[in-house]
């Protein structure tokens, strides 16, 4: 039950602090306390909180978790375990292994245009001023368990830091591996801060290597100073017992950009939790989403963006396809302050159910207190088209192929958002070969996925789509 899990984890925490503290600085030692106080406050997330009611954990919960307080003994290479699928695709790896931060040369690195990268608990060590101007400043341990559990426990995760007036240098890639170990409870603690007028592109990639259950909190705290962009993507490719909840942080100032992505191909059960803090004027905030449910899998996205400054614009695009009894959430609110005039938001969430047990729940919601504001919402369940289904059919395309067509026209839509070429390439290669499942002849597909070598040329208006 819930409170096994929960009564486990005090007594955990209370036997190992001397593990946990071990380094910590004294301000990182109150968090944890802190933070410990208020889980055993608000205990494990359930489906009696508005905000989880259509995400149960009841099952996962009920299971004997493992914790390790310990970074792995055994030397790890990482590039027999994670191999990078996406061609020619140039980023500057990162790797967490069970919760642990793995390296083969050294913990904490500089890039040569200055930004530092690593492990989070080093970084805390080397750079504790800079560390502690913004660890725990951002994630909201108040909002549930699972916040202020991950900030009572996780020791470690990746740290990056983006000097001021710094250019890309190349896009750093946090690889997140669940391997071994069945029922492991794991907690990653991820900060980043970028400077002044610098950018930065990150994707952060879930994969589990095994079959097993597991449950993996990460938090991630993202620090964006004036003038500077940051391009986010969260990749989740897990099997089907796994449990992800992904809860990112993000403060804005002036004149900063933000593009995050979450796009979800495999899971048992994920949680996408984004809560974006527009900090001052003339911020500009995108947030993405496309997920790909089947079997019994379950994507819950929650989108908080609060509007505190005035002529700032969010925009918020979500998108899912759901097959067999997969179900899906969408919960979005924006906030506008009372002075936060000239506010330009814009929600929406759009899901397609491809069988009659499929479920796609979506609450879109506006709070307003300024009156000079621009801000739309909406969203859709619906089936594919009928009349556009026709058309393709018209042109002599099979009802399976035309399908096919209408499901990957759909979500083309967030994956032409993606900035990086490679990446973009590669996403829109992956969802092809999801929508296509395995039952297909690739010979007889309509969508061209990189293998293939023979490309058949349909004359198809996609403004009809």
């Amino acid at each position: 039950m819930e409170f096994s899990l929960k009564d486990k984890a005090i007594t955990l925490f209370c036997e190992n602090k001397e593990v946990i503290f071990q380094d910590n600085p004294a301000e990182v030692i109150r968090a944890r306390e802190s933070a410990f106080r208020k889980f055993k406050q608000l205990g494990f997330p359930t489906k009696k909180m508005e905000e989880w009611r259509n995400t149960n954990l009841s099952d996962i919960l009920s299971r004997n978790h493992h914790f390790n307080f310990e970074a792995p003994k055994e030397d790890i290479d990482i590039e027999k375990i994670f191999q990078c699928e996406v061609p020619n695709f140039d980023t500057h790896i990162v790797s967490l292994y069970n919760g642990w931060y793995v390296s083969r040369d050294k913990p904490l690195e500089t890039l040569p245009n200055g930004t530092i990268v690593g492990s989070f608990a080093r970084a805390l060590k080397e750079y504790p001023e800079l560390v502690l101007k913004h660890y725990n400043k951002y994630c909201k341990n108040e909002l549930n368990g699972l916040n202020a559990l991950n900030t009572a426990f996780a020791q470690d995760g990746v740290f990056i830091y983006v000097p001021d007036n710094v250019g890309a240098y190349k896009p750093i890639q946090i690889v997140n591996i669940l391997d071994k170990g069945n029922n492991l409870f794991v907690q990653n603690r991820n900060l980043i801060i970028v400077g002044k007028n610098s950018k930065l592109s990150f994707l952060h990639c879930d994969d589990s290597r095994n079959h097993e259950a597991s449950f993996s909190n990460t938090v991630t705290e993202v620090f964006i100073d004036e003038g500077a962009s940051v391009d986010h993507y969260k990749l989740q490719n897990l099997n089907d017992k796994t449990t992800l909840i992904n809860s990112t942080f993000f403060q804005q100032e002036k004149d900063s950009q933000l593009s995050s992505f979450a796009i979800t191909l495999n899971g048992g059960i994920v949680r996408n939790d984004s809560h974006v803090l527009l900090n001052n004027k003339g911020i500009d905030s995108n947030i993405y989403g496309l997920y790909l449910v089947d079997k019994e899998q379950h994507v819950d996205n929650r989108v908080f963006v609060d509007h505190a400054s005035p002529n700032c614009t969010s925009n918020e695009l979500f998108k899912g396809i759901l097959d067999d009894q997969g179900s899906a959430a969408f919960n979005g609110h924006v906030l506008v302050r009372r002075d936060a005039q000239q506010t330009n938001a814009c929600q929406t969430n759009r899901n397609i159910l491809l069988t009659d047990k499929a479920k796609a729940h979506a609450k879109p919601f506006l709070e307003i207190y300024a009156d000079d504001v621009k801000c739309s919402h909406g969203a859709t369940v619906g089936q594919l088209d009928d009349e556009a289904l026709f058309y393709i059919k018209s042109r002599g395309i099979s009802e399976y192929n035309a399908k096919l067509l209408l499901m990957y026209a759909f979500a083309a839509e967030v994956v032409n958002k993606i900035s990086l070429p490679a990446l973009k390439s590669r996403i829109d290669d992956l969802v092809k070969k999801r929508l296509r499942g395995e039952l297909a002849v690739c010979s007889q597909c309509v969508l061209h996925c990189q293998s293939q070598e023979q490309v058949y040329d349909f004359k198809i208006d996609m403004s009809k789509l």
